[in-house]
């Protein structure tokens, strides 16, 4: 006979783990407004510049049945087109830092809010197992705009993803052969093993019982098991070239991830680059010149 005490934890583990559930389908995502302000105010880019560039906003269906949002920032004779994502609980506004580099180097941007996130819609997140899906569609709206490469050099489109944006470029890089190159700023592996160290470094717990059962009823309330979203699962059937980014001092997700991610990478061109003691995605805002440089260096050996 169970006692009332084992009932009382069973009943508390199951509530925790309900609970740890909510919090990854549904992650507190922030305001439209508040992430522009906040990159304004953190130094990350320049709003006069940001109003000055040429822009198109775009929408387009996901296929999932809900509306996509992005902006377009085009220029002439582009040499292709770089498709930009963001991280988890933020929009697109989080990307704008990338957009001079690539803009220098002759690309146009696509910038884009995440199922879930800004000016998306989509009822919850899945750390890049619905999202790589997103991104496909997304491609497939570029591929139909043979106006966005008048360089001469044929259509290139290559993705950029910071944090949850890095895993999701690379679960999307996995199942679309398009992409002529893949940069991947601060990933995590594997979600699975992400959200355990995240529930061991915020709430002291450890990985079991908790991220079984709460794995168990996210594919229960969303569709997909944590162990679904896991770019190391993607990373060897990826032929383009992978340029991997990684603070060395990241505590949020261990620059260790980018390292199994690379030596799980077995064709093409792949590169790691671990930033000097640069945190969570703050490789580039630390030191915007040596991460132009890591770029530069990565798409001429990738001959783009």
């Amino acid at each position: 006979m169970i006692g009332w005490g084992a009932l009382l934890v069973g009943g508390a583990v199951l509530a925790a783990s309900w609970y740890f559930s909510k919090l990854i389908i549904h992650p507190p995502v922030k305001g439209v407004q508040c992430t522009y302000d906040l990159e304004v105010d953190n130094g990350n880019f320049d709003p006069a510049r940001w109003e000055a560039w040429p822009k198109e906003e775009v929408r387009i269906a996901s296929p999932f049945g809900y509306e996509l949002f992005g902006v377009l920032v085009p220029q002439d004779a582009a040499r292709g087109t770089v498709i930009l994502a963001h991280g988890v609980t933020y929009t697109l506004y989080g990307s704008i830092k990338y957009g001079q580099m690539f803009r220098d180097m002759g690309f146009n941007l696509l910038l884009y809010d995440h199922r879930n996130h800004g000016r998306s819609g989509g009822r919850d997140t899945s750390f890049g197992f619905y999202e790589k899906y997103d991104l496909q569609a997304w491609v497939d709206w570029v591929v139909a705009r043979p106006d966005l490469a008048t360089g001469g050099a044929g259509h290139v489109i290559g993705t950029h993803g910071e944090s949850m944006g890095a895993a999701t470029v690379l679960q999307h890089a996995g199942i679309d052969p398009r992409v002529a190159f893949v940069i991947a700023d601060c990933p995590f592996a594997n979600a699975a093993d992400e959200f355990a160290y995240r529930l061991r470094e915020e709430y002291h717990l450890p990985r079991f019982p908790l991220v079984p059962l709460a794995s168990l009823i996210t594919r229960w309330r969303a569709g997909w098991f944590y162990r679904d979203a896991a770019p190391l699962v993607a990373v060897p059937h990826i032929a383009a070239p992978v340029l991997l980014i990684h603070g060395a001092a990241d505590t949020y997700i261990p620059p260790e991830d980018s390292q199994q991610l690379f030596a799980a990478k077995r064709e093409g061109l792949k590169r790691l680059w671990l930033a000097p003691d640069a945190r969570h995605a703050q490789s580039q805002p630390q030191d915007p010149q040596a991460y132009a440089e890591q770029v530069a260096d990565f798409l001429e050996a990738a001959d783009v």
